[in-house]
């Protein structure tokens, strides 16, 4: 099925074929004819499908058929997450829209940089603006946009916005917006609760959902192999040199850690540098270019680059630190297995975590089998495994195989000499 089968103005089918996109993916080709038709959209998809140029192309061909405004006005809003997707949508909304006439103006504004540029960008206002809530507010509080001309409305990544970190910010932005608008949600996932709200704000939405079919979805493979906690550095250095040539993106809890496990690896020889949200944008985007250039073989996260960072043909994942949620866990491997292409992702998994890596097992359905890579078999697995023999009364103690503080107290006081 071509593009121009979906109901496309031509110079934006022309504009696909001009990116490189031969044919839609399954989201675009179900959202984009009922987007194209003023619908409401609640679509989710696999992370990788296609999701942004599912609703860049129908916000793009509203703004061609309606024409351009005396004096310019925000007429579409795509609200975002985090700096990193914001750039990138906005990066493919200049993209398809190069070619039109009127050229649509397109303005992407985020935190943690100078306000003053942006307000300077929105000079003669803008039609479409890609925004993270924060920034947006403020930038509404200086007076430099007004969201009262706002017809389309867009949630990237549905279910972090509507999480309690943006719920506030999120409503503040509702309430400046006319009641009569467009809402597309887009996301890979959308928990009961959040699917409450969304659909509380929708009006008789289309729901689109798009399972991971083998056949659509990245071809991703898990390993989960077993280590000591004390290890993982130095199986994360063996695992590193196996698929030397190869980029590695490596997930870990903290800004802390990313940046000793980038210090440790470049000392040890590796090309490896950290990513976090300490980081300025300035040298967060630096460091995205030059890994994206393959001028480092190795980028330590934390889980700001879960979401929306798409970098072209990534093979292999690694969660040095288990992600905190089974939804996060879905977002982290997201990252390989793109476009098609094949992709590796490898979890660490200790005594300590082994249980909670059960539960993200269990959210998506699966049963992985443990490995073990010889050198750096598990001893804290093993002694947490085996069976645990204690000296206890017969009335108390807990049977099983991790005892309990009682438990220890009482096998303690059993072995004591008596007086």
């Amino acid at each position: 099925m071509p593009f121009t089968s979906l109901g496309l103005l031509p110079e934006l089918a022309s504009a696909t074929s001009a990116l490189g996109f031969t044919q839609p993916t399954p989201i675009q080709s179900q959202a984009i004819p009922p987007a194209l038709g003023g619908a409401d959209l609640l679509a989710t998809a696999q992370t990788g499908s296609g999701k942004t140029v599912a609703f860049a192309l129908p916000l793009l061909q509203h703004l061609q058929k309606a024409g351009a405004t005396s004096p310019r006005r925000v007429r579409a809003l795509v609200l975002v997450p985090t700096r990193e997707l914001a750039a990138q949508v906005g990066e493919v909304l200049r993209s398809l829209g190069e070619h039109l006439q009127p050229r649509p103006k397109t303005v992407v504004v985020f935190g943690g940089v100078s306000i003053n540029p942006q307000m300077m960008a929105l000079r003669g206002a803008a039609d479409i603006v890609v925004a993270t809530p924060g920034r947006l507010l403020d930038l509404v509080d200086q007076n430099a946009l007004r969201l009262s001309g706002v017809e389309q409305l867009v949630l990237d990544e549905a279910d972090r916005l509507l999480d309690l970190g943006f719920a506030e910010e999120l409503n503040r932005v509702l309430a400046l917006l006319p009641a009569r608008r467009q809402n597309l949600f887009f996301s890979a996932t959308f928990p009961p609760g959040v699917q409450t709200l969304a659909q509380g704000l929708l009006r008789e939405p289309v729901r689109i959902d798009v399972p991971a079919e083998p056949e659509t979805a990245p071809a991703v493979t898990q390993r989960v192999i077993q280590v000591d906690e004390p290890r993982r550095t130095q199986l994360l250095r063996h695992l590193i040199k196996e698929h030397a040539g190869e980029r590695v993106l490596v997930f870990v809890g903290s800004q802390y850690t990313a940046e000793h496990l980038a210090n440790k690896l470049h000392k040890d020889g590796l090309f490896a540098t950290a990513f976090h949200g300490g980081l300025s944008q300035g040298a967060r985007k630096q460091v995205l270019d030059e890994f994206k250039d393959s001028r480092w073989d190795v980028l330590i996260t934390t889980d700001l680059a879960a979401r929306g960072l798409h970098i072209d043909q990534l093979p292999v994942v690694v969660n040095y630190d288990l992600a905190r949620s089974p939804v996060d866990h879905v977002h982290r491997i997201g990252r390989t297995g793109r476009a098609g292409q094949s992709g590796l992702a490898i979890s660490f998994v200790s005594a300590s975590t082994e249980a909670h890596f059960s539960l993200i097992e269990k959210r998506q359905g699966l049963s992985l089998p443990r490995e073990q890579v010889p050198g750096f078999e598990p001893k804290e697995a093993a002694e947490a495994l085996a069976p645990t023999k204690l000296v206890a009364p017969d009335n108390g103690g807990i049977k099983g195989k991790r005892p309990s503080k009682k438990d220890k107290l009482r096998a303690a006081a059993q072995q004591k000499p008596s007086s």
